[in-house]
């Protein structure tokens, strides 16, 4: 098996045992990206629309460094701590995808990493 672990000063290092994203087999496996600055490694301030535009900055970084894109994600999966959110962060994930987008799921969960409202992964091709 032929791994190749991901790692940009441009998105925020991994806060446990976990790379940013791997790639196999001309596949890119983005670990969830939470809204940290990657500078100063604190979340962002402000709300959902702030912490979502984080987020999905943090995670071109990542798929730029891998050698992909959003043109190229497959899936995405989002976790939300309040569903009511989800119109919100709709509209700005739209803004990220062409006329193309890929398969998602959104989930609500209980809590997120450092108390974060709002969670992103995804699969891409290179």
């Amino acid at each position: 098996m032929s791994k190749r672990i991901v790692e940009t000063i441009n998105a925020p290092s991994a806060i446990g045992p976990y790379s940013q994203a791997v790639v196999h087999n001309q596949i890119v496996y983005c670990s969830g990206q939470i809204a940290l600055n990657p500078k100063t490694m604190e979340i962002v301030q402000g709300g959902i629309v702030e912490q979502t535009k984080r987020v999905m900055e943090n995670l071109k970084e990542v798929l730029r460094e891998s050698g992909s894109n959003f043109s190229k994600v497959l899936k995405c999966t989002i976790f939300l701590a309040d569903m009511d959110d989800f119109s919100v962060v709709n509209e700005i994930y739209g803004g990220y995808f062409d006329a193309n987008p890929p398969a998602r799921e959104t989930v609500a969960v209980k809590t997120l990493p450092k108390n974060v409202l709002i969670e992103i992964s995804c699969i891409a091709a290179l």
